[in-house]
C-alpha cells in the first residue's frame, strides 16, 4: 500500500482498535484461479503473535478455505472512517479558490499466512467469543448457549475455521494533513453536520491535527 509521509499510521492500539472496531474485513488470497476475495467478520486476539492472531471462519461449501496451503499469503484490509470531503468547507475557497475535493480515511491492512481448521472444539470457542465481542453493546447479550445445542452442532458441521497469525501490519490515515489548518477546522465542522458515520471521519481528521500540535516545538 502507498503511503505518505504524513499519512502513516503506525499506532499499533489504534490499528488494533479500528480492527475491533471495523471487524468486517476483505480478505485476499492468491489462489490457482487468481485473486479471491471474501469479507469476513475477523474476532483480534491482540496477545496471540508478535503482531496478533486473527480468527474467523467460512462456509464449508465456499472453497476459499480448500486454496490455503503453508505458501498462501493472505491480505486482510480492514475499512475504518471515510468520507468525500467538499472544498466547499474549506475557508481557502472563498480567499483564494485553489482548493480541490479530496477523500479522507483510515485503514489497516493484515498480511499473515491463513490455515484452515475443522476442530469442532476450536469452532465453538471461536464462535462463542465472536459472539461476545459483538453482542456486548446488547441489552440482554444472545449467546451460542441460548440455541439448541444440536442446532448449533448442525450449523458448526456447516462452517470452516480460518486462522491468520499477523506477520505484518499497514496502516494508513488520510486526514486532510496536507490542507491549511484552518480548511481542516472547516473539515471537522463540515463533517459533523452530516450523519454520525462522517462524524467519525471528523474526530480522525481532529485527531490527527491535535497530534500534529503537539508535536511541535
Amino acid at each position: 500500500m502507498y503511503v505518505r509521509q504524513d499519512h502513516r499510521f503506525t499506532d499499533v492500539d489504534a490499528q488494533y482498535a479500528l480492527i475491533e472496531d471495523h471487524a468486517l474485513g476483505a480478505w485476499v488470497i492468491h489462489s490457482e484461479d487468481g485473486l479471491v476475495a471474501n469479507h469476513v467478520p475477523f474476532l483480534l486476539e491482540r496477545s496471540r503473535g508478535p503482531h496478533g492472531t486473527l480468527v474467523g471462519h467460512v462456509a464449508r461449501a465456499n472453497p476459499v478455505w480448500r486454496a490455503l496451503d503453508t505458501a498462501t499469503a493472505s491480505l486482510v484490509m480492514f475499512q475504518g472512517p471515510q468520507s468525500y470531503i467538499t472544498p466547499s468547507w474549506y475557508p481557502g475557497k472563498a480567499e483564494h479558490g485553489k482548493v480541490v475535493p479530496t477523500w479522507d480515511y483510515a485503514v489497516v491492512h493484515a498480511h499473515g499466512v491463513a490455515r484452515a481448521i475443522e476442530d469442532p472444539a476450536w469452532l465453538m470457542d471461536m464462535l462463542e467469543r465472536l459472539t461476545n465481542a459483538n453482542e456486548a453493546a446488547q441489552p440482554a447479550p444472545w449467546r451460542v448457549k441460548d440455541a439448541p445445542a444440536d442446532y448449533i452442532d448442525k450449523l458448526l458441521r456447516a462452517i470452516v475455521g480460518i486462522e491468520i497469525p499477523i506477520a505484518r501490519l499497514e496502516g494508513k490515515l488520510k486526514a486532510s494533513q496536507d490542507e491549511a489548518v484552518r480548511d481542516r477546522l472547516g473539515t471537522v465542522e463540515g463533517l459533523r453536520g452530516l450523519l454520525r458515520p462522517k462524524a467519525a471521519m471528523a474526530d480522525l481528521v481532529l485527531t490527527a491535527l491535535e497530534g500534529e500540535r503537539k508535536g511541535q516545538p
